[in-house]
């Protein structure tokens, strides 16, 4: 039925998004504009925020996809990708890519600031023109992709502030940080898989992980103190460093479990606990800055 035809692509669509990293993306763009207003939230403002926001991560995502799409087809986890499976064209995801990217970017623009549209676009650049292509020729392509991945944060602070000042940039480094256990857990589970694409997400030969894991313990432990300076900047009270020290701890905890044994299911279980440590952190931010 014809209905069903344009539901299944309408979900191609949404798929090129990747609507889970764009959801992570739009919560610390959410933390950073609460935390960044002055006053009474506007929710104009807001949601247009978000919204612009949304469009720039779902833009990059696609283009990615388009980018990567021969990639894509020779490793298991990413075959059943829109483009590699042939539900959409690659000229169809490139210009729905662009597509969106632009309207988000000249969204932030008009309706919030240039600061907020050049930190989204910029972010954006940097993801796919030096990230994605350093993936099938260094390792280092983590660190690169780490900063794009870490401006959310900003983009809302400067939409609620049209600047951006040492509280922004502690919310940034928090992410920053983050990123390394969280995207060192995917690249080991998954190294076979990237190796079959061409990419180069592990240190080479580190058959045993014994750089990975050095660097997933090194950076979880140091996301502890870089979670306490929102306290240190006046920010947050006593309720968020409790519960910064108590995240902290047990993602550090499960790193440490996860590179005493370097298997897939343990990565897996650090894997999972990233995703929900960063919304919880901001969560409690929030509450406790409302409360300050």
């Amino acid at each position: 039925m014809a209905w069903k035809r344009e539901a299944g692509r309408l979900r191609d669509y949404i798929e090129l998004t990747k609507p889970e990293v764009t959801f992570l993306v739009v919560i610390s763009s959410f933390a950073g504009f609460v935390l960044g207003s002055r006053g009474p939230l506007d929710p104009a403002r807001l949601f247009s925020a978000l919204a612009g926001t949304a469009l720039v991560a779902g833009g990059t995502a696609a283009l990615n996809m388009y980018i990567e799409r021969r990639a894509d087809a020779l490793m298991h986890r990413t075959a059943r990708r829109p483009i590699p499976c042939g539900r959409v064209r690659p000229g169809s995801a490139l210009a729905f890519g662009l597509a969106l990217s632009a309207a988000g970017g000249a969204f932030l623009w008009t309706a919030l600031n240039p600061l907020s549209s050049l930190l989204a676009l910029s972010a954006l650049a940097v993801y796919l023109l030096a990230y994605t292509p350093l993936k099938r020729r260094t390792f280092l392509c983590t660190t690169i992709g780490a900063v794009p991945g870490a401006v959310s944060p900003l983009i809302g602070w400067a939409a609620a502030r049209g600047s951006l000042s040492a509280e922004a940039w502690a919310l940034f480094f928090i992410q920053l940080v983050w990123q390394f256990p969280h995207f060192l857990a995917i690249a080991w589970m998954y190294r076979e898989d990237y190796l079959r694409g061409g990419m180069v997400m592990i240190v080479p030969g580190d058959d045993r992980g014994d750089a990975t894991f050095r660097q997933i313990v090194t950076t979880s432990a140091l996301l502890l103190p870089a979670s306490l300076v929102p306290a240190l900047l006046g920010i947050a009270g006593m309720a968020y460093v409790a519960a910064a020290v108590l995240f902290g701890t047990a993602l550090l905890a499960l790193a440490l479990h996860a590179s005493a044994a370097r298997t897939a299911r343990r990565a897996r279980v650090l894997l999972h606990a990233s995703v929900a440590y960063l919304p919880l952190l901001f969560a409690v931010l929030l509450l406790d800055r409302i409360s300050i």
